[in-house]
């Protein structure tokens, strides 16, 4: 058995085993990490070795962590990372490169029909009908997206919303509200099979499928990191939310889609969520304007520009080719965003 985990922020650790009778057998850790001292190495294998297959990744972190010698010193290594890899080994996993990745960027849609296509394109990776997908989002009206289990009128003052002439409407998945205006906002969504993400703990997970971004910030000359559970951040602030939605059928897969402040009118944000002081305590902050800093002044590039480069980075790293939504899904996604996504019902299913 063979898995991969890039643990978040540091390097790849690769992992072959044999299992045996329900333990572990013939581990051997390998990657492109750094470690003192050598024989370090060679304490993790045995560390691993006789583990019972059905060990956590907490479990096996901590049979690692009591045989490393003294003074061992990780460079963009973990035992936890060690021990996420073992899992996914265990699990089968893919890795990002086992799939030939479509890009789909098409012109703008309404904001209930963007709702309707991530479920629509998470259910056809799932049951095997189309490859993973990056899809880029073109907004075709200013909106407020609210995650699956927010209190509509908590989160939106309606009033407001009707005045600025923004639509509300509700995701499948989780997480907090999202203020969007087109031209402002970066949005993206990954549909991808389940096998990618075997092995990882919800949590990991997100860090997982941020990585890349991560990387293409840093192409651009940010520095940013995946802070846990849902944020994107930098030294100057927050700059991107994600949220994910497991998909069953078929296979399975994972829809995570991610949306990217790159410009905003916090005056009109802050007129339209009910953010409370609560809310922007527990983040440290003392005004809304200060929540989000936009990627315009951290690149100094055009949003175009921006989304470019971020397309590039991905198909540099896993391969990406052209593609587009079919006749079928799009007419799937729009009966289900006028049955669903765009009826009252939904939208306030939670007042």
């Amino acid at each position: 058995m063979h898995g991969e985990y890039k643990v978040p922020g540091g390097k790849l650790v690769v992992v072959d085993l044999d299992v045996e009778e329900g333990v572990l057998r013939r581990v051997r850790v390998a990657g492109d990490f750094f470690l003192e001292p050598d024989e370090a190495i060679l304490a993790i294998d045995r560390a691993l070795e006789g583990a019972p297959a059905d060990t956590g990744a907490a479990g096996l972190a901590a049979r690692i962590d009591q045989a490393l010698p003294p003074g061992t010193e990780m460079y963009g290594l973990t035992t936890e990372g060690i021990g996420v890899a073992v899992r996914r080994a265990l699990a089968h996993a893919t890795d990002w490169t086992d799939y030939d990745w479509q890009l789909v960027h098409e012109p703008p849609q309404a904001p209930a029909l963007h709702m309707a296509l991530d479920e629509v394109l998470t259910a056809e990776v799932a049951a095997g009908r189309r490859p993973p997908t990056l899809r880029v989002w073109e907004w075709g009206a200013p909106a407020v997206v609210i995650g699956s289990f927010q209190s509509l009128r908590n989160e939106v003052d309606g009033e407001a919303a009707e005045r600025h002439g923004i639509e509300v409407v509700r995701r499948i998945s989780g997480g907090g509200a999202m203020f969007i205006e087109p031209g402002n906002t970066i949005t993206y969504s990954l549909s991808v099979p389940d096998a990618l993400v075997q092995g990882l703990s919800f949590t990991d997970s997100y860090a997982y499928l941020d990585d890349w971004v991560l990387g293409a910030l840093g192409d651009m000359g940010i520095k940013a990191w995946y802070q846990p559970l849902n944020d994107i951040a930098t030294d100057a602030g927050k700059i991107a939310g994600a949220a994910q939605k497991r998909v069953v059928g078929g296979e399975g897969a994972v829809l995570h889609h991610v949306t990217m402040a790159y410009d905003i009118d916090a005056d009109k944000m802050t007129d339209v969520l009910r953010i409370g002081r609560e809310k922007l305590s527990d983040k440290g902050t003392k005004s809304a304007r200060k929540r989000v800093d936009p990627l315009r002044r951290q690149t100094g590039l055009p949003r175009e520009a921006v989304i470019d480069r971020m397309i590039a980075s991905f198909r540099g790293r896993y391969g990406l080719t052209e593609g587009r939504i079919t006749e079928e899904e799009l007419a799937l996604a729009k009966d289900l965003a006028e049955t669903k996504f765009a009826t009252p019902e939904w939208t306030a299913r939670v007042p």
